[in-house]
């Protein structure tokens, strides 16, 4: 017989691992790390191909946490480009003063 799980513990929160963001469970993976794959296009199939680490029902929790949570998800995303190109930024300026 199968093993069942419950789905509400595939996603976990823990303040010691990637800042407190959304995990899956057992991994360091975050839910928005599948979210980028999945904005790229990559279907749950690829993903799983792609990390092989982890099982196709960790990836669906993955999905189904990022349409439920939306907005926290694209929060944290924007949050992490704008930091990015504000670092970009200074790093270009820092090239462009040096003689």
């Amino acid at each position: 017989m199968a093993t069942l799980v419950d789905i509400g513990t595939l996603i976990t929160r823990d303040p010691q691992l990637r800042g407190g963001r959304p995990i899956i469970a057992g991994t360091g993976t975050s839910v928005r790390r599948i979210a980028v794959l999945y904005k790229q296009g990559l279907h749950a199939e690829e993903i799983v191909s792609e990390m092989g680490h982890l099982t196709l029902a960790q990836v669906y929790a993955a999905l189904a946490y990022y349409h439920a949570n939306r907005d926290e998800i694209e929060a944290d995303l924007a949050e992490e480009e704008a930091e990015y190109l504000r670092l970009a930024a200074l790093h270009s300026k820092k090239k462009v003063q040096q003689p």
